[in-house]
């Protein structure tokens, strides 16, 4: 009976062994449910590219944009759970989303196999270089006086630019009008051609080092080491935080196997020097850590962001 009973057991681990020793046999797709160009797109490549060359394999990363990231989100859930398919889910997404969408189209915990939270990026104030604006007192004093007439881009709404600008209204009590994309790559790319007046995003450090926007102010606790002449928020006079996180997921019910392979390869990925430094350039926090601590993470921030979005007078849809 012992035999019986051991023969059973090496019978069902055997096939998960193989999984994990085999796993990945063919390209891996790595779903961005963002536009191309803004923070979450740039992550998405860089890691994209490191995990393919790690793993021997292709990782293509797959740009589905719309609806403050649900459209893409809603075709991850319906992948196979193989491994085989990738979401960089975003706090936009997975924990903002379900308070902005009364049809959000997935469950934000339970469609999910949570696998790494990869880092944070805090939002910064930016503008056209040819603005007049240099400090978050002239932005707020010159939209006390023309209230309506200027204009803030965001990735899409319930996007991290979408709640800090209407965040940045509630607290400095002031009237502009929100502009919303499918992406930041474009609403930046609007901005810098003077069809926005300002935007408060997680992806604009490529464009301040081109000279092609000029920062105001970093929504975080401290300054960041790309921009250190660059004031918080706080030192302006503006009581406000705001950053993006985003992190890797696969579909519900993957398995474990895998979950832990790519757990360990995206750590292993995140501690060398050279993605430490790109990620430092854009300003991001890297973080890490297992795949249970960023599921107890993700369902922390589901009841954080409820708060969020109510206090930022972001509307429902």
């Amino acid at each position: 009976m012992k035999f019986i009973r051991l023969c059973i057991f090496i019978s069902l681990c055997l096939p998960l062994a193989i999984l994990a020793d085999t796993y990945p046999t063919k390209p891996i797709k790595l779903i961005v449910p963002w536009a191309p160009g803004g923070a979450t797109d740039q992550i998405g490549r860089m890691l994209g590219q490191a995990l393919g060359k790690s793993m021997g394999t292709t990782v293509i990363v797959d740009n589905r944009a719309g609806a403050g990231g649900t459209i893409g989100t809603q075709a991850f859930v319906k992948e196979k759970p193989d491994g085989y398919t990738l979401l960089l889910a975003t706090s936009s997404t997975n924990a903002a989303g379900p308070h902005l969408y009364s049809k959000l189209g997935f469950d934000p915990i339970n469609d999910f196999t949570h696998v790494v939270l990869i880092c944070s990026i805090p939002n910064v104030m930016v503008v056209p270089t040819k603005s007049s604006w240099f400090t978050l007192k002239d932005i707020i004093a010159d939209s006390l006086k023309h209230p309506g007439q200027y204009s803030y881009g965001s990735a899409g709404v319930g996007g991290s630019q979408h709640l800090a600008g209407a965040e940045f209204k509630t607290v400095t009590h002031i009237d502009i009008n929100h502009v919303p994309y499918k992406g930041s790559g474009p609403a930046a790319q609007d901005l810098i051609a003077g069809h926005l007046d300002m935007m408060i995003d997680t992806g604009s450090l490529g464009s301040i080092k081109a000279g092609l926007l000029r920062p105001i102010a970093v929504a975080s606790d401290r300054r960041l080491i790309a921009l250190p002449n660059t004031p918080t928020f706080k030192e302006s006079g503006v009581n406000m935080t705001a950053s993006a996180w985003y992190g890797l997921m696969l579909p519900a019910k993957t398995p474990l196997e895998i979950v832990e392979k790519l757990n360990n390869e995206i750590n292993s990925i995140l501690q060398k020097q050279e993605i430490k430094l790109k990620f430092e350039e854009m300003g991001a926090e890297i973080i890490g850590g297992t795949s249970s601590e960023f599921s107890k993470f993700a369902r922390t921030e589901i009841v954080r962001y409820e708060k969020i979005v109510r206090e930022s007078g972001a509307p429902s849809e």
